[in-house]
C-alpha cells in the first residue's frame, strides 16, 4: 500500500484480556498510526475483542472503534470444577470463528495485528480464510498456546526475546523476527521529584515500591504486610495494594509505630503518576508478567520479582529467571516463598547501593526502547506485500 491509495490503511487489532496483552496492542497502534502518517497514509484501527475483557475499555478509552466475539478458552490442565466450563468454552470458539469472519470480511483489514489472549484465535482463523496478512507477536519467553496455534499460519511472528525461536514449531522460525515488547511512551518520560512530591515521600530514604497488579495481589500484600516493621527501618514502602485490600492496609499502615507509619503509604491503584512513581523508585517489588518486565528493563529498574505460581506455562517463573540470569532482578523462584525470603531480598539491595546501579544497568540493557516502531515497521511492510501480491 502507498502514498497514492485513497483508501485508509485498515488494520484489525486483536488481543486483550489483561493488560500484558493489551497495552503493547495499544502502544502499537499510535506507532503504526504515525508511521503510516508520515507516509502519507491514514490508518483506520477495528479492535476485535471480548465484551468483559480490559480490551473493551482501553479502546473505547482511546476513541478506537471495537467489535466484541465470543472466545473459548482452552485450560491446558483443567481442575474438576473447570471441566464443565472447558466443555462450554469449546462451544463458544466455533461461535468466534463464525462471528471474527463476519466482522474481518465486512471491514476488509490490508492486515491484522494479534497480541495474544485466546480471543485472538478467532480472528487468526478468520485472517488465514481471508488470506489477509496476520502479524503475530508473543510477550513472554515462551509461547502461549493461542499463540502456539497461530504461529502455523501467521505471515509473521514478532517476539520480544531471542530465546522464543526455539519454542516456534520449526516450519514457522523463518518468519519469525525479534521486536520487543512495546511498553507504553509516557513511562520512559517518569520525573522522580514529581513522583516523590505527589505521594508526599522522603527524598532522603530509599524508595520501594511494591505492586502485585491492578487487583493487587493476596500474596504479595501479606508478604509486605509481615515485614513492614523491619523494612522501614532501613526505607519508605509506596504499596498498590488493589481496592480489596486498601482498608486493612490502611489500618495496618494506622497501627505502626509513629516514625514508621510515616514511611508507609497503601494506595489502592497507582495511575498516571505510574511512570514518576518507576522514576523514583529504587527497588520495585512486583510480580513478572511480560508487560511488568518490558517496564522495568525499559526504564532500568532494580526488582525483587515474585512470579506467580502456577501461570500458564509457567510462563512468569520462565521471565523472572531469564532477568536473574542476566543479573538484572533477584527473584523468589520456588513456590510458596515466605515473607522473610523477601525481606532479605531486599535487605541486600538496600544495603548495597553500587549491587542497585549494577542491576538497573543490566536491566536497562534488556529493554527495547524501539519496540513498538519495530512491531510497527513489520506491520506496514506485511500490509505493503500483501498490496502488492
Amino acid at each position: 500500500m502507498n502514498a497514492g491509495n485513497r483508501r485508509p490503511l485498515r488494520m484489525l487489532v486483536t488481543g486483550g484480556g489483561t493488560g500484558g496483552h493489551t497495552y503493547p496492542a495499544l502502544t502499537t497502534v499510535a506507532a503504526v498510526r504515525e508511521q503510516a502518517a508520515a507516509r502519507g497514509l491514514d490508518l483506520d484501527v477495528l479492535w476485535v475483542g471480548t465484551a468483559t475483557g480490559l480490551e473493551a475499555r482501553i479502546a473505547v478509552e482511546h476513541g478506537i472503534p471495537f467489535r466484541a466475539i465470543k472466545a473459548g478458552k482452552l485450560r491446558r490442565s483443567p481442575s474438576p470444577r473447570e471441566l464443565l466450563t472447558n466443555l462450554a468454552d469449546m462451544f463458544r470458539i466455533p461461535v468466534g470463528v463464525m462471528q471474527a469472519f463476519g466482522v474481518a470480511a465486512r471491514y476488509r483489514p490490508d492486515v491484522v495485528l494479534s497480541t495474544g489472549g485466546y480471543v485472538c484465535v478467532p480472528l487468526g482463523v478468520a485472517s488465514r480464510m481471508l488470506g489477509r496478512p496476520l502479524v503475530m507477536h508473543e510477550q513472554i519467553t515462551a509461547l502461549g498456546l493461542a499463540n502456539r496455534i497461530l504461529a502455523r499460519f501467521a505471515t509473521r511472528i514478532a517476539l520480544t526475546h531471542p530465546s522464543s525461536i526455539e519454542h516456534l514449531p520449526a516450519s514457522a522460525r523463518e518468519r519469525a523476527v525479534v521486536t520487543g515488547n512495546p511498553v507504553r511512551p509516557h513511562l520512559l518520560n517518569g520525573n522522580a521529584p514529581s513522583g516523590r512530591w505527589h505521594f508526599r515521600l522522603s527524598p532522603e530514604l530509599p524508595l520501594v515500591y511494591v505492586t502485585g497488579g491492578a487487583q493487587g495481589s493476596r500474596q504479595i500484600n501479606t508478604m509486605i504486610e509481615a515485614i513492614l516493621p523491619s523494612l522501614l527501618t532501613r526505607a519508605q514502602v509506596l504499596h498498590q495494594c488493589g481496592p480489596d485490600w486498601i482498608d486493612q492496609l490502611t489500618r495496618t499502615a494506622a497501627g505502626l509505630p509513629g516514625e514508621l507509619a510515616g514511611r508507609y503509604q497503601p494506595v489502592p491503584y497507582v495511575g498516571d503518576e505510574l511512570a514518576h512513581v518507576l522514576a523514583a523508585a529504587d527497588i520495585v517489588v512486583s510480580r513478572s508478567g511480560a508487560g511488568t518486565l518490558a517496564e522495568l528493563t525499559a526504564v532500568g529498574k532494580p526488582s525483587v520479582l515474585i512470579p506467580l505460581i502456577p501461570s500458564a506455562g509457567d510462563e512468569q517463573r520462565q521471565n523472572a529467571r531469564y532477568l536473574v540470569e542476566a543479573g538484572a532482578a533477584r527473584a523468589l523462584l520456588e513456590s510458596g516463598p515466605q515473607a522473610g525470603q523477601l525481606l532479605a531480598e531486599l535487605d541486600i539491595l538496600l544495603a548495597d547501593p553500587e549491587a542497585r546501579v549494577t542491576m538497573a544497568k543490566a536491566a536497562r540493557s534488556l529493554g527495547r526502547l524501539d519496540a513498538a516502531d519495530a512491531l510497527a515497521r513489520v506491520i506496514l511492510q506485511e500490509a505493503d506485500a500483501a498490496g502488492s501480491r
